[in-house]
């Protein structure tokens, strides 16, 4: 596993596909309003969809806009459970979401989702890059706001920041470490060995 985050990022698309493929990610949340932190793990599914899929066209005309500025997106499952999870509570499920570049470089733009994490209706967010390249998502939920921050340490490693602003107020942090193929057979053994940990359900995107 290399040290050295990835040379240039040229765009969101790009650090996309290289966000691309299964992810453990361990997670500190803490719990303003309780002044209270959990710590746990999860498993998480990054698959590039192409921008003539029609299920991102339908996503992209459900929300009003022109599928035909859509560069790409992804399909994101995940699969975890909470420190506090009463017994048999389980936290998984799928996303897809479209990019629309509004810049003219692809570095900021509209992230389109068929639903969201912090609230599971449909919700365009938007996203930037940075000067270093790393990649902010906001969220505007019709009772929450969320704020997100991806930077990678090295190919097999990304880093991630969250807060939620609203009814609940969270901050977290989070170091993914991407599953190579020689430490399981497929996703679904991976996701049941999360499941079986305690475990942070992520906000994703």
């Amino acid at each position: 596993m290399s040290a050295n985050p990835p040379q240039s990022i040229p765009d969101a698309l790009s650090f996309f596909r290289l966000s691309c493929g299964r992810w453990r990610s361990q997670r500190s949340s803490h719990h303003l309003l309780h002044r209270r932190a959990e710590a746990g793990s999860s498993f998480i599914e990054v698959v590039e969809i192409a921008a003539q899929e029609p299920r991102l066209i339908s996503i992209a005309e459900m929300h009003g806009e022109d599928p035909s500025r859509l560069v790409g997106g992804c399909r994101v499952t995940w699969n975890a459970s909470m420190a506090w999870d009463r017994a048999g509570e389980a936290h998984d499920g799928e996303s897809w979401f479209g990019l629309i570049p509004t810049d003219g470089r692809g570095r900021s733009g509209l992230l389109l989702r068929d639903r969201g994490y912090a609230e599971t209706a449909p919700v365009a967010g938007h996203f930037a890059m940075d000067e270093r390249d790393g990649l902010l998502l906001t969220t505007g939920y019709e009772t929450m706001h969320s704020l997100e921050h991806f930077s990678f340490a090295g190919p097999d490693v990304r880093l991630r920041t969250s807060t939620v602003e609203g009814l609940s107020n969270t901050a977290s942090f989070c170091v993914e470490t991407r599953v190579m193929e020689a430490q399981g057979t497929g996703s679904t053994g991976a996701a049941e060995q999360a499941a079986a940990e305690p475990a942070l359900s992520p906000l994703g995107w």
